[in-house]
């Protein structure tokens, strides 16, 4: 007699979901590099000093940081598909704001409005990625991260082909991203209910089934602890990319802006291939040892990095992205392995982490930029992978169970 054994449904992968979910993001981290990407135009039409920089960095990041995990708690018991598109909106009037400020004090207020729509966009967006990820979380937080990153690498060459010949108003130009980005979260939104309830049922079949892992409040103590501590040092090591590389570049190599942020555009788009690499391995290999390559890996890179000329400077700083943005999805995976009834407070917490921990490092490094040079910063970040040892204390867990 045969005996019919259950099986469990395999989890639905909705990548059409995924991909405009990734496109969503792309067009909100696009529009806040464009932060960055303005700084020399910034910095000289209002005299400002290195701190003034990295304090309009920290002002943008706190913003996006401090909201994100309470917007993450709330939305864990009260799930809104649609405050998304509520954050563009403040995004949508950050960025017009910042196009017509005319004082340090309005630059300040214009890019903390930014940062409030990011931090309401990020904590349900990730819920969304998860619940459409199906069984294959690294590849959806890959697709995810890759449209952000994208967007990121993507405003240094609209500074250098637009805000740069046209000047700060041009930065109102890009208001059509925002609109373009709130109709297609309200088709996402218009999905999440759906999507949720099949995700939702399908945990808890696994439940019934006994798949579901518990772990110690030590071990997730010691976990997010380690995690949080990779991440400021990968953040920090980043940040002196986004807000001084170009600075860097044309006081060592006498590049012109242009050429300067060309240069940064190709750092960021290293970080976009390796954000999707990262997740797609990371389903393959496990996020243990992704961890592992991707914050102690790039080490001998950085110690090389202040040391070599323009083209090995342009070589090493794509090496070193690729290898250090291949974290964040597995980091953000391991994290919500622990916690998964709380993926609205996790992506919260380590996107606000991503924000405020790159806002502090932008802001100590203006200190050092402008007391020792823009070189002795990439000195002293060269050191910073050396954190990566710390991975050593992270928790091994059974990965999946989710």
């Amino acid at each position: 007699m045969t005996v019919a054994i259950p099986t469990m449904t395999r989890p639905k992968t909705h990548l059409a979901v995924l991909v405009i979910l990734g496109l969503t993001h792309l067009l909100n981290d696009l529009m806040q590099s464009l932060i960055p990407a303005a700084y020399p135009i910034l910095k000289d039409a209002y005299a400002l000093d290195f701190v003034q920089i990295g304090l309009i960095t920290m002002t943008f990041q706190i913003a996006g940081s401090l909201l994100q995990p309470v917007i993450g708690m709330v939305t864990d018991k009260h799930p809104a598909p649609y405050s998304p598109v509520v954050g563009m909106m403040f995004t949508l009037s950050g960025l017009v704001s910042l196009a017509f400020a005319h004082s340090y004090a309005v630059i300040l207020v214009s890019v903390a409005l930014i940062g409030i729509g990011s931090s309401i966009f990020h904590p349900e967006a990730t819920r969304m990625a998860r619940y459409a990820a199906g069984g294959r979380q690294g590849l959806a937080q890959g697709l995810f991260q890759v449209g952000g990153q994208a967007g990121g690498a993507l405003g240094p060459v609209f500074a250098a082909l637009i805000i740069v010949p046209w000047g700060q108003p041009s930065l109102a130009w890009f208001a059509v991203l925002a609109l373009m980005a709130m109709a297609l979260l309200v088709w996402i939104g218009s999905k999440q209910r759906e999507i949720g309830a099949a995700f939702m049922a399908l945990r808890a079949d696994g439940k019934k089934a006994g798949g579901a892992v518990r772990h110690a409040p030590a071990t997730i103590g010691v976990a997010l602890g380690v995690l949080t501590l990779l991440m400021f040092t990968k953040n920090a090591y980043g940040e002196s990319f986004r807000s001084f590389y170009t600075f860097y570049l044309i006081e060592k190599f006498g590049l012109s802006i242009p050429s300067a942020q060309m240069m940064l555009f190709i750092f960021l788009l290293a970080s976009a291939a390796g954000a999707l690499i990262g997740g797609i391995v990371g389903d393959r290999i496990g996020r243990y040892r992704i961890i592992w390559i991707s914050v102690l890996g790039p080490l001998p890179l950085t110690l090389i990095l202040p040391h070599v000329d323009l083209l090995w400077t342009g070589v090493l700083t794509v090496m070193i992205n690729l290898i250090m943005a291949s974290a964040f999805a597995s980091i953000l995976i391991y994290a919500i392995e622990l916690l998964p009834h709380r993926i609205g407070l996790i992506g919260g917490l380590f996107y606000g982490l991503n924000f405020g921990l790159g806002g502090i490092a932008a802001a100590l490094l203006g200190i050092l930029a402008d007391s020792y040079g823009v070189g002795t910063v990439y000195y002293v970040c060269s050191f910073l992978p050396l954190a990566g040892l710390l991975a050593w204390f992270l928790p091994r867990i059974e990965e999946g169970h989710a």
